[in-house]
């Protein structure tokens, strides 16, 4: 049997264990005083694992070209097939999986216990300090000196440091002759340019969102948007902010345009509010937008298009409301930090990976899985697929 070391006893670190310790004697390094921290976390605590469309277009990367490799229908039922053997009972709400608990722990605590019961050592509250390759890797840390023949990383990206993934492994890898594509955050908030924010602060509106690049557009999200007092958040804004985030590093103009209502089109908003108009004839136009708007937002878009709120119909331009309603245009500046983002773009460059098992191009018998490795999606699961498929193709 190969003694074979996993740093990392998150998501991708504990499915890389169980699937090696059939046939190697396997120890986990963990730094934290537990394994799968941030698992704990995902899914507001319930732990989304798994999305029935399981398609590329949720996925990114500075190698889009190799990621059908990974991302295919074979992979999905692998994924299932896994968690089906564990006894995971799955919830299912509009193809999004969670544990049928609707708590992380569950998967969480299932993933240690089969690893623990396969024979996989596990050590909590040891941080790996340096990795050095000589016909066997030398792994020192804060504790004591490992050497194994065969080394897993699984310690995770920039993203959320606060449990345990600083990114120290990059610079490491890169020292191993690795090529780092610039980690950058993803998932997380974007700061727009703008002075009205507080006018819109707490906010929350069902949206479409398209996302333009240097005057191109690139990609359209629908879903709840939450204004905030430094820009947007939500799920359908954090879609994008993988793009943004990776345009803005390369001096692009990033700019987004807000369709505030769109069940209805441009003229059949236009003739709404001229109804309501007429058929109230004690309405302002506050009264009217605060039909359709919350009034926070209303009175924001008044005062932007220096009306009034006491302004009736034969005040105001019904087309410049309605397009503003309908196309309210966002220049993003920025994102929010690595200590905000859910996972980061960026990573080891995926050509350097022998994507069949997960093993190092550059050096023999070093496998790299999960969010350390270039490829990261959107949200609804499928970072963790991501976790879950590259740790069960380790040494295969």
């Amino acid at each position: 049997m190969s003694k074979v070391v996993v740093i990392g006893g998150g998501a991708s670190g504990l499915v890389s264990a169980i699937n090696l310790a059939e046939d190697n004697e396997v120890i986990v390094l963990e730094k934290n005083s537990i394994c799968g921290k941030k698992l704990l976390m995902t899914g507001n605590g319930r732990c989304n694992y798994f999305n029935d469309d399981f398609s590329i277009n949720h996925y990114y990367s500075f190698s889009m070209n190799l990621i059908d490799e990974l991302i295919n229908d074979k992979e999905k039922d692998n994924i299932l097939n896994f968690f089906n053997s564990l006894g995971i009972i799955p919830k299912i709400k509009d193809g999004y999986y969670y544990p049928y608990s609707n708590q992380a722990s569950n998967i969480r605590n299932v993933l240690v216990d089969k690893a623990i019961s396969s024979g996989v050592r596990i050590i909590n509250d040891i941080e790996v300090l340096d990795i050095k390759k000589d016909n066997n890797f030398i792994i020192k840390t804060d504790k004591e000196e490992f050497i194994s023949e065969k080394l897993v990383i699984a310690t995770g990206s920039c993203a959320y440091p606060k449990t345990g993934s600083d990114g120290k492994f990059y610079s490491i890898l890169e020292r191993l002759g690795h090529t780092i594509i610039k980690p950058l955050p993803s998932l997380v908030q974007l700061i727009g340019k703008g002075n009205y924010f507080d006018m819109w602060k707490g906010v929350r509106e069902d949206v479409s969102i398209k996302l333009y690049e240097d005057g191109q557009f690139v990609k359209e999200e629908k879903g709840e948007i939450q204004l905030t007092d430094y820009g947007i958040s939500g799920i359908c804004s954090m879609n994008l902010s993988s793009i943004i985030a990776r345009g803005l590093d390369s001096k692009k103009c990033e700019k987004v345009v807000i369709n505030f209502f769109p069940i209805m089109s441009s003229n059949e908003l236009k003739e709404l509010i001229i109804n309501d108009f007429n058929n109230n004839n004690y309405k302002n136009i506050s009264m009217v937008l605060e039909s359709i708007l919350n009034y926070k937002l209303g009175n924001l878009i008044i005062k932007l298009l220096n009306y009034k709120n006491t302004d009736r119909l034969e005040d105001i331009d019904i087309d410049k409301i309605v397009n503003k309603i309908n196309s309210f245009e966002l220049e993003i500046i920025g994102t929010k930090s690595f200590d905000n983002s859910q996972t980061c773009s960026g990573g080891v460059l995926l050509d350097e990976i022998n994507l069949n098992n997960m093993e190092s191009k550059i050096i023999d018998n070093l496998y790299l899985v999960g969010e350390i490795i270039d490829i990261n999606g959107d949200c609804g699961g499928y970072n963790l697929m991501v976790s879950w498929l590259t740790g069960m193709r380790v040494d295969k």
